[in-house]
């Protein structure tokens, strides 16, 4: 029966996957010729003889339609490089260009994308903003999903003209992992219009959809075959001076230096290593409020563990919803991580390397850490001993744009071993993707299983989705990755219908309902919860979306009838940036161990004051009822910020975080943050960061400094 089941379910897939849209057949012949163009946003001869597209089409406000402006963009090679050349007409007179540093910046702005592999998978994206700003990122999972910590070697111009602006660019193909043996890459242009909320493509797009790689257009490559010359090596220098507080009021100075390697010895191979690191991250995390009985998720911002992550993510995580999930195996924080005295275990090497082979993509990661002795809250010495963490990862293509995965990871620390591996996949069709993990645990010997799994379905008309998640009491995973929920099981779906209008104001109307069965072993009891929501967007970029969670729940020996009201909208033009969003719930705090109401609010605001200024602030305010049906306490924390940028890649942020609580009735805590960096050259940069933690003193009822420590970080590239 269960196979049947399973049938059931997979045949869809494989069949959808095969599908291909006739607008992926667009095509452009790539010219290739030995001279090279002087990259400055002037159009040079050479560029007269080169074919051009401009049959762009709209993606939004209006799906399908003709764009407000004209764009021309041409495409050709030499041995070493592929350039591009992109001209946008522009009658307004209005195009933005805002400074603004690698990978951050708004306004106008234009892209090429490449599907250098031929997968329908996987891409490369390089954008440039009317200000000449760089961005690249790769597209992942047919574009559901996109990593912009991947930063390669490559250039770019802009030049603004009364009639528009240009963009040029050189991607060196030694800083492209690509297929060799292929004919032809997927290709699709894209640029952004802000001025009236216009994205438009060269390829065209279904607006449930999405950009999707299996829809790009073709570059005919002919009898060329990208090459490069030289090594391929990028050295990477590290030059750090720190100086941090003592607690005898003393400041110590620590002087380092370390070294980065990147290898590509073939197109479809990166090798990267590191020794003697300095991996502290250069602003703190936020602060963290929690009530449930599981940790809280910090992000990773550390670059060694963000750079080249691509071929270690899990299959079937989306942009552009947070509905499923999967289980986070491999988490990065877990290494060097922070410990309770606020020191951080030392990273003393580390090295990955990441290729394909035909139709597989493999990857593998190995750190060591030394040893850190600290006392705990009790005053208990402890000795974190030194340890190796290993990670190994395949992924093979099936069917078009699908693929299934397999990952190792463990951690081997004196006696102590803990490791955990996985089989994960997804099948896509360009607008439903069927996702599933299934892993299995060693903790010392105690093993046990969790598996997840997710099916998300965006139609014309219709909206479906389901995930789930089961996690064993023993699956114990807490050296290496992030699955704090053992000993329970989720069902979810939701699902409506949903309408796109081709003209007026709205763009797209969601409603819908669903349900949730959550298991958690610590209760022995099946929470039954009622989903109903109701989401609308209009083409100004205005949104929002209402939520309600009606149901029965059992936390810690107590039964209750549980409810929650979720509430957000946001809204983002040329200048504004800003979301909002809170919440009502009846639900059980775990923090002070009873049953109470709990709400939360909160905003982040981003406000483009002047072409080099950029200003805002996050704010979220909490409140904690009581059984007695009066706030027990409310916590307002405020991060307000400055960021100059004097000039593109220099860059100048300043931030003050404040915590306020009901039960002080005053400012409780301060974190002064401040970072300049100067990305001087490509993947060259220079920081100074400082970073200062205040707290009250309750006797005294004056701040004292817990934490002050300054960073001078200088990296280099050369490239051979």
């Amino acid at each position: 029966m269960l196979k049947q089941i399973l049938l059931i379910i997979i045949i869809p897939f494989i069949v959808f996957s095969f599908e291909r849209n006739p607008d992926s057949e667009k095509t452009y012949n790539l010219q290739v010729t030995q001279e090279k163009v002087k990259v400055d946003g002037i159009i040079d001869f050479v560029w007269s003889q080169t074919d051009s597209v401009s049959d762009f089409i709209m993606f939004q406000p209006y799906n399908g339609s003709n764009p407000t402006q004209k764009t021309v963009a041409k495409i050709f090679a030499n041995n070493d490089a592929l350039y591009v050349l992109m001209v946008m007409y522009d009658n307004t007179g209005k195009i933005q260009a805002n400074a603004g540093t690698q990978d951050q910046f708004t306004g106008d702005v234009v892209s090429i994308m490449l599907d250098t592999f031929g997968d329908n998978r996987t891409a490369y994206k390089f954008a440039v903003s009317a200000s000449g700003v760089k961005s690249d990122a790769r597209l992942l999972d047919d574009g559901r999903n996109r990593d912009y910590s991947w930063d390669g070697i490559w250039f770019a111009a802009s030049r603004i003209y009364p009639w528009g602006y240009v963009v040029e660019m050189e991607i060196p193909f030694k800083s492209l992992q690509y297929n060799p043996d292929i004919s032809s890459w997927g290709l699709d242009l894209d640029r952004w219009i802000p001025e009236n909320f216009e994205d438009i493509y060269w390829c065209d797009y279904n607006k449930n959809e999405g950009l999707r790689i299996s829809r790009f257009g073709r570059l005919f490559l002919g009898n060329f075959r990208p090459g490069s010359e030289g090594l391929n090596l990028e050295i990477y220098p590290v030059g750090i001076i720190k100086t941090e507080k003592q607690e005898n009021g003393t400041y110590n100075l620590s002087p380092n230096a370390g070294i980065d390697l990147f290898y590509n010895p073939s197109p479809n191979f990166t090798l990267m290593m590191t020794s003697n690191p300095d991996f502290a991250q250069i602003e703190a995390d936020p602060y963290d409020f929690n009530i449930s009985r599981y940790e809280s998720y910090f992000k990773e911002r550390r670059p060694f563990f963000t750079e080249g992550n691509e071929i270690f993510l899990p299959s079937g995580k989306q942009r552009n919803t947070g509905f499923y999930q999967p289980l986070e195996l491999f988490y990065s924080r877990r290494i060097g991580k922070k410990l309770p005295n606020g020191n951080e275990v030392p990273i003393y090497f580390g090295s990955k390397a990441f290729g394909r082979l035909d139709d597989w993509e493999y990857g593998g990661f190995v750190a060591f850490t030394g040893d850190e002795e600290f006392f705990d809250d009790n005053g208990k010495h402890i000795i974190e001993e030194k340890a190796q963490f290993a990670a190994i990862r395949m992924k093979k293509q099936i069917f078009e744009n699908s693929q299934i995965g397999f990952l190792f990871v463990g951690k081997k620390s004196g006696d102590n071993f803990q490791g955990v591996f996985d089989v994960d996949g997804a099948f896509r069709s360009s607008d439903y993707q069927f996702t599933y993990q299934v892993a299995g645990a060693n903790d010392n010997g105690k093993t046990d299983m969790a598996f997840s799994g997710g099916l998300i379905g965006f139609t014309k008309n219709y909206n479906l989705m389901v995930r789930t998640r089961h996690v064993g009491k023993e699956f114990n995973i807490s050296q290496t990755g992030f699955v704090p929920w053992r000993g329970t099981t989720e069902i979810t779906f939701i699902a409506g219908p949903t309408w796109y209008p081709d003209s007026g104001s709205i763009s797209q109307i969601f409603i819908y309902t669903g349900a949730s069965l959550d298991y958690e072993a610590a209760d022995k009891y099946w929470d039954r919860i009622l989903v109903f929501g109701y989401n609308m967007n209009f083409r100004n970029n205005l949104g929002f979306e209402v939520t309600y969670f009606p149901g029965k729940s059992k936390d810690n020996s107590v039964m209750f009838n549980a409810y929650e009201v979720d509430i957000s909208a946001w809204y983002n033009n040329s200048l504004w940036n800003l979301n909002l969003y809170g919440g009502y719930a009846k639900t059980y705090n775990f923090s002070r161990d009873f049953l109470a109401p709990y709400a939360w609010s909160g905003l982040s605001i981003n406000y483009q004051a002047m072409t080099t200024i950029n200003i805002g602030t996050s704010f979220n305010a909490y409140f904690e009822g009581n059984p007695q049906g009066s706030t027990e306490d409310y916590i307002l924390n405020a991060r307000p910020f400055i960021s100059v940028t004097p000039i593109n890649y220099l860059n100048i942020r300043i931030y003050i975080d404040n915590l306020y609580t009901k039960t002080s009735g005053k400012i409780d805590r301060i974190i002064l943050g401040g970072l300049f960096s100067w990305n001087f050259a490509p993947k060259s940069w220079l920081y100074f960061a400082y970073n200062e933690f205040q707290e009250r003193d309750p006797l005294a009822n004056a701040f004292e400094i817990i934490e002050r420590a300054a960073v001078l970080k200088l990296k280099y590239l050369y490239y051979l």
